[in-house]
């Protein structure tokens, strides 16, 4: 049993339900109020490490309210409708833990990449920083305390945003859909796993392009999508909790044939639950199993593979 398994069986109850549509939620909030302070909003609700480390705590969650930049309200719409259609759509493959857990890994590895892109600049270029801030400082002013008292940082927090979050969120759609296919410009079908190189490709250049601080927005980036690797790479384990539910299962089958002479439809050989008792979730047969498998939407990515003995 992972440590992935073992937090969803302590804290799987806690698992926010739908978290796409309150993604969309808080992007839209956010995007509202910046419009409405003309820009002003994001310099004060942005990931600044030399903000917070001057008190400005908020700083640390408020930052996840600044939507994927977007100069026009239309392309912002069509970029949330198309994040929240393909986080949907790991959510019901993953399960509502388990896309939690990696939207959360997002954020707290941008966190760290923000706090690690602050200690890389005090310690090397601290110099450039003070030529930069004398520069701004001469055009627009000394940097308000609300910001930070600096520009450079003021300009730099920015980049660590949700936009990478949503990135590696692309990354992990690719992966797990990789023949799926979607219309570029509305008009021209490509599978999404061409969409997934150019994507990873795109953060591979922009890393190298807008160094140092492209190298630890990027990083963050990867090292979530790194998160989803280590995810389905592991093979899962029944825990208690799903044997005891595989047995109840059993049992309730057992009465129900008795009763009716019939069985339901569809069963997850993981977690014993059936299309019966359940209508909402969605059952697959695994196409990498030896044999008649089939599991539903929370088990069809995360389970291991059946294989014949002597195989």
């Amino acid at each position: 049993m992972n440590f992935v398994t073992k937090l969803e069986q302590k804290f799987g109850k806690y698992a926010i339900r739908n978290l796409p549509l309150y993604m969309v939620i808080i992007y839209a909030a956010g995007y509202m109020m910046n419009l409405v302070s003309n820009g002003r909003l994001a310099n004060l609700i942005s990931l600044n490490p030399h903000a917070i480390l001057q008190g400005q705590v908020w700083r640390l969650i408020s930052w996840i309210m600044i939507p994927p930049e977007s100069s026009e309200i239309f392309f912002l719409l069509i970029t949330l409708y198309f994040y929240y259609s393909i986080s949907r759509s790991l959510e019901a493959a993953w399960g509502s833990f388990y896309f939690n857990f990696y939207v959360l890994c997002g954020v707290i590895f941008t966190l760290i990449a923000g706090f690690l892109f602050f200690g890389y600049s005090e310690l090397f270029t601290k110099e450039a920083i003070a030529v930069i801030d004398e520069t701004y400082a001469l055009k627009l002013g000394d940097c308000p305390e609300i910001y930070g008292g600096s520009w450079y940082y003021t300009a730099t927090a920015r980049e660590f945003s949700t936009y990478y979050i949503n990135m590696a969120v692309f990354l992990a759609f690719a992966a797990t859909y990789p023949d799926s296919q979607v219309l570029l410009m509305f008009i021209i079908p490509i599978k999404v796993k061409v969409l997934g190189i150019i994507d990873a490709v795109f953060l591979i250049v922009m890393a190298l392009t807008s160094m140092p601080v492209g190298l630890f927005v990027v990083g963050a980036a990867f090292a979530n999508f790194g998160v989803f690797i280590l995810l389905t790479s592991t093979h899962f384990k029944l825990s208690p909790k799903m044997r005891a539910r595989q047995k109840e299962f059993k049992r309730k089958a057992a009465e129900g044939m008795r009763r009716t002479g019939t069985i339901a439809k569809h069963k997850c050989a993981i977690c014993g639950r059936t299309s019966d008792e359940y209508p909402d979730l969605e059952f697959r047969f695994c196409s990498k199993c030896e044999g008649n498998y089939e599991y539903c939407q929370d088990h069809l990515f995360t389970h291991k593979h059946f294989k014949r003995e002597g195989t």
